[in-house]
């Protein structure tokens, strides 16, 4: 845990002093016996630990309270309060309020808190609070992904230095950097697919997401980063973060990808760039259907196909992200009517082949499927998509395969 500071925990930490007015805000890791801070925004005051010595005991953190309930704890006057009026830091760093919430892995083990205070006591507003648990949840996004990151790295270290390559740790890999199961609304149909590519051990970077950001906004996102191996992964692990740390904040997929686009020159992975497609949505007011933007980094159009059949792109073309600073991205209205569906998809679809030909599947056959997929749910599509690719291509996949499929359910179906 002791490891450098991260830029995206430092935005999110500076975000959260500044939104909830607190002006002080932490970002700290527990282990067994310490807190790690791993990023500080404001004046911690004159008698705290400096940001340069990170690790603290942990008992000596008010951040420890968290573990063992994983709620939020919202204090008034820390000065007051039994848990945390005896704990050094109050009177050194001059804690009025405080308020922690805490940072959480997959399978919900705490893993840290994201603590904010101010200098005098004060109520902490249903909106603030409403905030810092949107921006934990951001928090606990991206510190999960590391971990997996790293506990992968370790695994391919350990292959590498055995000599033995494995089917089952690319796949393993591959599995860390996709979502474990897809949430999503009451009020929509949603499934989601991946396919490796034949034969291989390589892990290559397609990947989708599917979360809720500000009630009542969700974002559905899917991408293809360029290449394989390990740091293909590290690419999907930063966008996977990323576009979870900047849906949060932003309403516009297109601004969105533009921070993601940002975050991988930010970086410099060894020149790797990745298409994505992006859709910000809400239910409409009347409750009968979904309305959003969708932006496209340089990604296929999304398909929408109507309640009667008809199928029409969805999108308009944007730049590549992770090669150009300025990079040109629109946002389009998309408006899903009861029975209507939006599939998101890479390009592993439209050209699969058979082993040792050249007839590409191609856009106009997945057009022509999908309109024939009445009566269906998500999944029902996706499983009727997946049989016509192995019809044409046989169980040859020459690329990595990602999709994802969100539909609006009808009336009777509520």
């Amino acid at each position: 845990m002791d490891s450098e500071p991260e830029p995206s925990l430092d935005d999110l930490c500076e975000l959260a002093a500044s939104t909830s007015g607190a002006g002080q805000a932490v970002i700290a890791l527990l282990d067994a016996r310490h807190s790690f801070r791993v990023a500080v925004a404001g004046d911690l005051g004159a008698g705290s630990p400096a940001p340069a010595r990170r690790r603290t005991p942990i008992h000596d953190d008010p951040a420890h309270l968290l573990v063992g309930t994983g709620r939020a704890l919202i204090v008034e006057d820390a000065t007051c309060d039994p848990r945390l009026a005896h704990l050094p830091v109050v009177r050194a760093a001059g804690i009025g309020a405080w308020a922690g919430f805490p940072i959480v892995s997959d399978d919900g083990l705490v893993l840290g808190a994201l603590c904010v205070w101010d200098g005098r006591p004060r109520q902490w507003s249903a909106e603030q609070q409403r905030s810092l648990e949107r921006l934990a949840r951001s928090v606990s996004a991206d510190v999960s992904l590391r971990l997996r990151l790293r506990q992968a790295q370790d695994r391919i270290d350990d292959l590498e230095t055995s000599g033995d390559a494995s089917r089952k740790l690319a796949q393993s890999l591959q599995d860390s950097l996709l979502p474990p199961v897809i949430a999503r609304p009451s009020w929509l149909d949603a499934a989601a697919l991946y396919l490796p590519a034949s034969g291989g051990e390589s892990v290559v970077g397609d990947f989708f997401d599917l979360f809720a950001t500000r009630e009542p906004w969700w974002c559905a996102v899917l991408g293809d980063v360029s290449g394989k191996g390990l740091e293909a992964a590290k690419v999907t692990a930063l966008a996977r973060y990323t576009v979870r740390t900047e849906a949060t904040q932003h309403a516009s997929p297109a601004t969105v990808l533009s921070r993601l686009n940002e975050a991988l020159l930010r970086q410099r992975l060894n020149d790797r760039f990745l298409t994505a497609a992006c859709l910000m949505f809400r239910p409409d007011p009347d409750g009968r259907g979904v309305r959003g933007l969708i932006s496209l980094g340089g990604h296929l159009p999304g398909l929408i196909r109507r309640a009667d059949g008809t199928v029409t792109e969805a999108g308009r073309p944007g730049h590549l992200l992770g090669i150009f600073e300025d990079v040109r991205l629109h946002a389009e209205l998309v408006e899903l009517a009861p029975g209507d569906a939006l599939l998101l998809y890479t390009d592993g679809v439209t050209e699969a082949h058979r082993r040792g030909g050249h007839a590409l599947w191609g856009e106009t056959a997945l057009a022509d499927l999908l309109a024939g997929c009445a009566g269906l749910d998500a999944d029902g599509m996706l499983e009727r998509i997946t049989t016509a690719l192995t019809r044409h291509a046989g169980n040859h996949r020459s690329d990595d395969t990602a999709l994802l499929l969100l539909r609006v359910p009808l009336d009777d179906e509520a």
